[in-house]
């Protein structure tokens, strides 16, 4: 007899304790440790260093993905915020003591051809490792350059343009590296216009120099817009203001570009995607010559939804980070609201690698969703009849509460679940600490202002505002009081307008009598 088979207590397996505590198992209360790089390094639980964080805005994406950051800084990993649109991450970076490079129109200014710390490594290095990082900083200029140039003209650069582009960048480094300058767009189109003889020989113009100026004419028109201030102003055509070090925490601040700016935006993250990954590539390459330690990066990119809407060459650019993440030794959460967002991209082929962003990560976590989402989430991700129900059931809204005169929290907030591949879901309350409730607040401009401040209380009229706004003000904070207010100056302006009236039509019969 299988006495064991009739065993009534049965019990789930534990949930993991490796890597970020984040919070309790909603079902058996046990506490859950999970991030994208310990269940990659430490638990081998994923393939891949990747998490895709899906869920309705106030829910506390951002919320996870800054507790993610700031547990694997105590694990020695240094975050990267390589574009915070919002910004949500700004205040969790300069806590940690890391560089908060702000981007924008007269915020700052970032050089697409400064090498970075590229320079400086490969004079510590020597033969093939050497000459591989100043080949990747090369690349990484001119890809940035030509990404800059499609997005400006909605067209990619012909093969020609390039093989212009390449050579004259060649021209300008050896121009400027006895020099020990750092070149910026405006000497890129002094080469052209200078004409060198190894740019003539790409350009074909055969030997006839008015030929050489018919063919880089519009590559240097479209150059010269990058400098002189065209859609992308100026922010690309000076030094760059605030150097990105590879040894801490770093945030590019891109929250003063508008939503409307969909160019401007797309060229800013571009820009900062391949400067924080040229320098992770700088910090392997010193790591691997034993010249400096081994350095592990957690790369954010929040907001994805906004990325990737902002223009063409994001989509390309997204898609062959998420597959060469784990060869490049870093770990990355990508963050977005649903689905639909990513599939909401103008082309097939885009929509089809945006999907493959959550097909390909390491763990997919879920907030709350509407049930219409879930046949999108789930041909992307397996889900159990149970997991869809709960998922849905998070985004119930806040209730009143009238003790306090306020909402509730969302019943969802702060709940989500974690999904790897097929395996069953893992539930959990994410939890914040006294010293974390500053970090976390994305709401600040929302909070309560005196109503005075606004008014200016110095000001002998308060500050200008007239007298049925101040009312208004009022209204919201002594209901009772400004009741009889509104009835005073009610009153008041129903008896000046007697007046005005009564002097208008007495004003004839004065004329008459002075006449």
């Amino acid at each position: 007899m299988q006495v064991c088979g009739l065993y009534p207590f049965a019990a789930g397996t534990g949930s993991p304790i490796v890597g970020v505590p984040l919070g309790q198992n909603l079902i058996s209360g046990a506490t859950v440790g999970c991030d994208p790089i310990s269940w990659f390094r430490r638990a081998n639980l994923i393939a891949n260093p990747s998490a895709f964080v899906l869920g309705l805005p106030g829910l506390g994406k951002s919320t996870v993905v800054r507790r993610m950051a700031l547990g694997l800084a105590g694990y020695g990993v240094l975050p990267l915020v390589l574009g915070d649109l919002k910004p949500d991450y700004l205040d969790l970076i300069t806590a940690m003591g890391g560089d908060v490079l702000p981007l924008g129109r007269g915020r700052g200014h970032l050089n697409v051809l400064d090498p970075g710390e590229s320079t400086a490594a490969a004079r510590r290095l020597t033969g093939r490792a050497r000459e591989e990082v100043l080949a990747d900083a090369h690349g990484r200029r001119l890809t940035t350059v030509s990404a800059l140039l499609t997005i400006a003209r909605a067209a990619p650069p012909s093969d020609r343009e390039e093989a212009i582009l390449d050579r004259a960048l060649r021209v300008l480094d050896d121009r400027t590296v006895d020099r020990g300058a750092v070149p910026v767009l405006g000497d890129l189109v002094e080469v052209l216009r200078s004409a060198p003889a190894d740019v003539r020989q790409v350009a074909l113009d055969r030997g006839d120099i008015d030929r050489y100026r018919a063919v880089t004419e519009g590559l240097e028109a479209s150059l010269v817009a990058l400098v002189e201030g065209g859609r992308f102003g100026r922010i690309f055509a000076a030094p760059t203001t605030a150097p990105m070090r590879r040894d801490r925490p770093v945030a590019f601040d891109v929250s003063a570009i508008g939503d409307g700016e969909t160019d401007l935006q797309a060229a800013v993250l571009l820009a900062c995607w391949s400067t924080g990954f040229g320098a992770i590539n700088v910090a392997h390459a010193l790591a691997d010559a034993g010249l400096e330690p081994r350095r592990h990066y957690f790369v954010v990119l929040d907001e994805l939804w906004r990325a990737l809407r902002a223009g063409r060459g994001i989509v390309d650019r997204v898609d062959a980070l998420t597959r060469l993440n784990r060869q490049r030794g870093v770990g990355m959460a990508m963050v977005s609201h649903t689905m639909s967002d990513l599939l909401a991209l103008p082309s097939e082929e885009d929509r089809m690698k945006a999907r493959g962003f959550v097909e390909r990560a390491g763990m997919v976590i879920c907030g709350g969703l509407p049930s219409a989402e879930i046949p999108m989430l789930t041909s992307a991700v397996g889900m159990s009849r149970a997991e869809r129900d709960l998922v849905t059931s998070w985004t119930t809204p806040p209730s009143w509460d009238s003790a306090v005169g306020d909402a509730t929290a969302p019943p969802g907030q702060g709940k989500f679940l974690i999904k790897v591949g097929g395996r069953p879901g893992i539930p959990v309350q994410v939890t914040l600490t006294s010293v974390e409730g500053s970090l976390n607040d994305t709401n600040k401009k929302w909070r309560a202002v005196d109503p005075a401040t606004i008014r200016g209380a110095d000001a002998p009229d308060g500050g200008g505002v007239a007298a049925a706004e101040r009312i208004n003000l009022d209204a919201v904070t002594n209901p009772v009081e400004s009741l009889e207010a509104i009835d005073l100056a009610a009153r008041d302006q129903l008896a000046q307008s007697l007046d005005e009236s009564d002097a208008e039509t007495a004003s004839p019969a004065s004329a008459d009598v002075s006449a």
